[in-house]
């Protein structure tokens, strides 16, 4: 007889498990046929600038569904409900939207590979190599969040350790992204996002039929005691905010989008892209949390949250179908781990290690790339280990330093204000404001970040215009006039 969910191990799904180690043979085998087209850093870092509006919508759209929207939202309704603090995945959703809006043009007119590139352009090479550093670690970060998803659908399939299973996650991952850069991420970015929407949408139809049909699962969610969205106590409404703001305001610069908005052949097509992932993310994000609030009450002694879909979906679905299940997890989480380690990888490479050591030839230059891709893996597989959970690390990813971010890429692309000084003092501002917060115990460490950010820059801006700075230092890219 089966062992209830969260009670000891769980038995391995010979069928599942096979072909979910076919459906990573098949990533990487297209990865590999990819990487025959690299020839130059442009083409492993930002896909030759070439993708269509297919591949940059598809691109956009699975590298941000990722493990957060799939294991860790659908945790966190099983674990607390869902109330008005429950951002996912209407925040993530906001934030595309915003970042096509606002973003994509003034940023793909600028010819970037990395966001840090913008930084020089605007503010001078040594606050580019500053922001490079500080950018990095958010990267990594999300890519440990997507490890630990990959190593608890493993350990759900394969009925092995999750220690053991992210450490197998993580040596797939990175060879896979070492391989094929940004253009193989594309590429199979589009097959991973049919895949995991019609994942998404077997598991739902499962969970429906399970508990009585569609009448039933309607009055289930009309009356269910977990979702809760009364407003907020008085002494809590900073903290709402606060959740509220790291998906919308604290990953719009984030260089996972920028680096998919900079791939798209035209800024048109950036654009549009944007804006249709995301409404593909608002509708496809709405699943995993309505299955969560039906199957809750299925598995009432699951003891680690972030396993609820993987283990409903394996008692409820036939072998075949759990593997279908199980490819649409691997796919969302895959396609975004390949983007983290990439941008991060890019930042190291292409503004700190290339033009420090004077590198030139393109083929050495794709080689630090990849030398990155494995450095930054190994790191991402020990935060997985030793992380709380899958959800703790992306809202961490999204929050570090991105406020100070967030303030100058602003006002570089929109403003002539602030000089070199400046922008160096608020991204630091940034990162010192979420870290003092932390340490304070101060529970909206984002907006406290934001805020000292805000003040850094202005403050800052006021000085410049005091000491009478010359509007070319103010301006140092030549794209902006100067009077």
């Amino acid at each position: 007889m089966r062992k209830p969910p969260g009670r000891g191990q769980i038995p391995p799904v010979p069928t599942a498990l096979a072909a979910l180690l076919v459906f990573l043979v098949l990533q990487l085998g297209i990865g590999v046929w990819v990487s025959r087209r690299i020839a130059t850093e442009d083409d492993y870092l930002v896909g030759g600038r070439r993708l269509g509006s297919v591949l940059t919508t598809g691109s956009l759209f699975a590298t941000w569904f990722g493990a957060e929207t799939v294991i860790g939202a659908s945790g966190l309704v099983y674990a607390g409900g869902v109330t008005l603090a429950s951002a996912e995945p209407f925040g993530y959703a906001l934030c595309l939207l915003l970042a096509g809006a606002l973003l994509a043009r003034p940023l793909w007119s600028r010819g970037l590979t990395t966001l840090a590139d913008l930084y020089r352009q605007r503010f001078g090479v040594g606050v580019e190599r500053l922001a490079a550093v500080l950018l990095i670690p958010g990267s990594v970060l999300w890519a440990a969040a997507q490890v630990r998803a990959f190593g608890q659908v493993i350990a759900t399939t394969g009925g092995v350790s999750v220690t053991t299973a992210i450490t197998v996650a993580a040596l797939f991952t990175i060879a896979y992204t070492a391989v094929g850069g940004l253009l193989a991420d594309a590429v199979t970015d589009v097959l991973q996002g049919a895949i995991l929407a019609v994942g998404l949408v077997v598991m739902a139809g499962a969970v429906v039929l399970k508990v009585g049909g569609v009448e039933a699962a309607l009055h289930q969610l009309a009356t269910s005691p977990a979702v809760n969205l009364a407003p907020q106590a008085a002494g809590h409404w900073l903290e709402t905010l606060e959740t509220w703001a790291i998906p919308v305001v604290g990953s719009l610069t984030a260089t996972e989008i920028v680096g998919r908005l900079i791939a798209a052949r035209s800024p048109a097509v950036a654009q549009r892209g944007a804006l249709l992932a995301g409404v593909l993310y608002m509708g496809v994000g709405l699943i995993p949390v309505t299955i969560a609030l039906l199957a809750a009450p299925l598995v009432p002694a699951l003891s680690d949250p972030e396993q609820l879909l993987p283990v409903v979906a394996r008692d409820l679905l036939p072998p075949v179908l759990f593997a279908v299940f199980t490819g649409g997890l691997v796919s969302a989480i895959l396609s975004t781990v390949d983007s983290t380690l990439l941008v991060a990888s890019g930042l190291l490479s292409h503004n700190l290690v290339v033009p420090l050591a004077g590198i030139t030839q393109e083929r050495h230059k794709v080689w630090v790339a990849r030398g990155g891709v494995l450095a930054f893996g190994g790191i991402a597989t020990l935060l997985a280990i030793r992380a709380d959970g899958v959800f703790h690390l992306v809202e961490t990813a999204s929050a570090f330093g991105s406020a100070g971010v967030l303030v100058t890429v602003m006002g570089a692309l929109f403003t002539r204000l602030g000089s070199a000084v400046t922008a160096a003092a608020t991204l630091l501002g940034g990162v010192a404001g979420y870290l003092g917060a932390l340490g304070a115990g101060v529970p909206t460490p984002f907006l406290l970040s934001l805020a000292v950010a805000l003040v850094v820059w202005l403050t800052g801006c006021v000085v410049d215009a005091l000491r009478g700075t010359p509007a070319a230092e103010l301006a140092k890219d030549v794209s902006i006039p100067v009077p």
